[in-house]
Parts: structure tokens; sequence; C-alpha cells
């Protein structure tokens, strides 16, 4: 009895003691603090210092410098998510995939976005994000090999060919795995030469066949009409982004994110603008041109006519520049933005003083005026024909790529000042060997000279006309 009347003594007193001690901190307004600490998301830093800082790769399909604006399908698409998180962008530009994926294993930034597939081999040592697009590995040759009979249908129509692709690339892994079926199958490997530049070699005959994702070919296909596809290596792959290690919390943001860009359609108008090539080059459809010569241009000839007479520009050139741009259509749109009969941005059209860009004659004369602008800061040594098409090529890519291709045509020894000498530079702006030196880097090339020659094309047939 005596020892339980002892620890129900020594109970109440420990009791009493806890309780006054609660009481005693309580009053001085302290709250006890908790042994463990909340750790802080990788989505909550981002959100923190409200930038996504982002590794781009600079190439035709990811990221690159137009005319008016900057672009890429991989590009819009992260600057899109960024926007929906009120981030902005810090871009690190890298011009390799091989340097894209030594900064991811850096750590460096929070996302990489560089047109990877998403490989086992890569997610040993990457974590990715959720895929947002689908490619096929293809065998892409020159169509010419057909005339010789080389022109390969199968695997084991492969030996002996000079096929060349990129170091980096998940195209080794494709063409090992032929090579373990054939033994005879040789192949050779470059760090010079990007998929694209491996490409424009293959339409030049300087090499049989390459190794090209699907979406990289529809794009350069346009370009090099000599490229034909002879059959795709494997199953549809995904791509997608790297992102830093830690938490899920930023993969898990994406995910949600490209859910809604997803069902809101906004992904399917990317998609369509980049690659289901909805936009307005036609270079060869002369029997619809000359259709509208009769129909539609009669309708705005008098302000071509009174726009040229105005800003002192052909008015023939800037017809054909017209149509072009928007087939002569005034309400043309397209996905970027530009629209109307020149299809001018929002920003040219309120720095040429135009505030309908849907009204034809508005349009006519902002786009004569700032054809004109442009003209007028190419100096006097730019003479002739060279001017105008000088002038029509950067108005399709550019001024900053122009003087890019200028100074690198002198350092090729080349005229900056003819068009001639131009045709051969502009191609190399698309050269990673180039265009890494260059302030405004990659750039198509080969855009801007068949804009030119279309149009020169369409200014003699409306002559003839």
């Amino acid at each position: 009895m005596k020892k339980f009347i002892f620890l129900f003594a020594f109970a109440l007193l420990f009791f009493s003691i806890g309780w006054m001690t609660n009481y005693y901190i309580s009053s001085l307004n302290i709250t006890p603090q908790s042994t463990k600490t909340d750790e802080i998301t990788l989505l909550e830093k981002i959100q923190a210092k409200k930038t996504l800082d982002v590794i781009i790769l600079n190439s035709p399909t990811v990221y690159y410098e137009g005319a008016n604006n900057t672009y890429g399908f991989e590009y819009e698409l992260v600057k899109a998510f960024a926007d929906s998180m009120n981030l902005d962008l810090n871009l690190s530009v890298v011009y390799t995939i091989k340097e894209a994926l030594e900064l991811s294993k850096q750590g460096v930034g929070d996302i990489t976005v560089a047109g990877l597939t998403i490989t086992d081999k890569r997610k040993k040592f990457y974590k990715f994000g959720p895929h947002y697009y689908q490619v096929q590995e293809q065998l892409i040759c020159n169509s010419k090999m057909y005339r010789t009979g080389r022109f390969p249908k199968d695997t084991i129509d492969l030996v002996g060919l000079n096929i060349v692709v990129g170091e980096d690339t998940n195209y080794i892994n494709s063409l090992e795995k032929l090579n373990s079926e054939y033994n005879e199958i040789t192949y050779s490997t470059t760090s010079e030469y990007s998929t694209e530049q491996l490409l424009e070699l293959v339409h030049q005959q300087k090499i049989d066949c390459t190794v090209a994702d699907s979406n990289i070919f529809m794009i350069n296909q346009r370009y090099y009409p000599n490229l034909s596809r002879a059959f795709v290596l494997g199953d549809k792959q995904s791509l997608g982004w790297i992102l830093r290690e830690g938490d899920n919390s930023l993969n898990d943001a994406l995910y949600e994110w490209l859910n809604i860009y997803e069902h809101s359609g906004k992904m399917a108008e990317l998609r369509d603008f980049y690659y289901a090539f909805l936009n307005l080059f036609d270079y060869y459809d002369n029997k619809i041109f000359r259709q509208r010569l009769k129909k539609r241009l009669p309708k705005y000839i008098q302000y071509f006519k009174d726009a040229g007479k105005k800003y002192n520009v052909p008015w023939e050139l800037l017809a054909a520049q017209s149509y072009q741009e928007s087939h002569w259509n005034p309400r043309a749109k397209s996905h970027t933005g530009v629209r109307g009969m020149m299809m001018l941005t929002l920003v040219t059209a309120k720095q040429m003083g135009i505030k309908n860009r849907l009204d034809a004659k508005q349009s006519i004369y902002g786009g004569a005026k700032y054809l004109a602008k442009l003209e007028k800061r190419f100096p006097k040594e730019v003479k002739g024909k060279n001017r105008w098409a000088l002038t029509l090529a950067a108005y399709n890519i550019g001024m900053g790529h122009i003087h890019d291709a200028q100074i690198l045509a002198r350092k090729l020894n080349k005229n900056p000042y003819s068009w001639k000498d131009m045709k051969s530079v502009l191609p190399l702006l698309g050269h990673v060997k180039y265009y890494k030196n260059l302030k405004y880097g990659y750039a198509r090339g080969n855009e801007p000279i068949a804009y030119v020659n279309s149009i020169q094309n369409y200014v003699g047939l409306i002559l003839n006309h």
C-alpha cells in the first residue's frame, strides 16, 4: 500500500511539473519547435525565384530566332508552360545534344529541352518528365539512288552504303541492332555535323544515307527535295524533357499542365503549325497563281500600285510578296499571330501605324512601308536586284540573321552585297560549325532563298500577265 501511494504521489508530481512548464512557456508566447522541418519542393523553389531556367538546343525543331520573333515547337511549348506558372524563361542556349546532356549531368538549370527521345539507356542517367510528342527513326537516302538500283528497300541493302549519323544520338543504337543481324553493315559517326546538316549532305549526294527522327525529316524535306525515306528503323519513340533530380513536384505540374494543354486543342494547333505545314509557302503552284491573277489581283491591284508609288517599291514585287505571304487573302492568319495581306505581326503593324491588319489597304500600305524601311538599312554598295533580293530575305528571316550571313560571307571571302554569293552563305546558318559563333544563332538559311526565288517567279508571271 505504501508503495502504491509513493508511485501515485510521484506521478502526480511529474504531471504537475509538466503542466507548470507548459503554462510558463505559453505565458512567454513561445511555440515549441518541431524537430522535423518541412522541406521545400522543387516546384516551390522555382516559383520562389520566379524563373524557369532552361537549357535549350538551338535547332529547327527546338528553338531559333525568326524574322520578328522566337520560334521552335519545343520552345513554344516550354514557354506556354512557364506562362501558365507565371514564370519568366531564362534560356541557356546550346548547339549540340552532347553539350545539352553534359550540362544536364552537371545539374545546370531546371529543365533541358533538346528534342530528346526517352530511351532506357538515357533513363539510367537522367530523369525525364512526361512525353509530349512521338517520333520514329527513319533511314533517309538520296532519291537519285533509285536510278542506279542502290536505293535500300531492306536491311540487307544497307551493306556497302556510306551511312553517317551524329554522335550522342540514339541512331547509333539502332544501327548497332541492325549490325548485330548483318555484320557487314558499316556506318560512321560525326561530331562536326548535326542531323539537319547530314540530311543536306544526303541531298547533295556527298553521303548515301543518314538516320533522322520523322519530325526532323518532315521539316527538311521541303528544302531538300532529293531526300527520300527508305524505311523506319523501329517503333515510335516519345520525346521528353530532362528534369533536375529531386522530388516529383515539377514533374507532376508538367503532367497536369500538358493534360490541360492537350484537351484545350492548343497542342494540336502547335503540332499543325510546325509539322503539318499549314503555313503559306507554295513555291511552284503556278497554275493556281494564274487563276488568282485573274480573280483576286484586280480587287487589290490599285492598292499595290499606290502603296508602291508612295514608298518607292516596285508594285509588282509588292504584289508578288503579298501572294507569297497570304495568297491575297486579307483575312489570312497563322499560328504565330501574323495576319492580313502582308502577314504583319502586331508589333510591326503598330510600328507602321496600321490599326487594322485585316483591312487589305492598310495591310498593303503597312507592308510596303516596312519593306521600304528595311531596304534603306542596306548600304549603297548593295545595288540593283541584289538590293531587293536581300531586302526580301531580311523580311523573311530577319535583319539580324542577314547581318550574321554578311559577316560570315566576309570571313569566307564572299561578297556580302551580292545575292548570288549570299545564296551560298545563307544555308550555312543552319550549320552548327558556323551559327554557334554568330550573334543570332541558328536560322533556316534555305528558307529565305526559297522565299526570294518564289517571289521573283511570281513577279515574272505578273509582268507577263
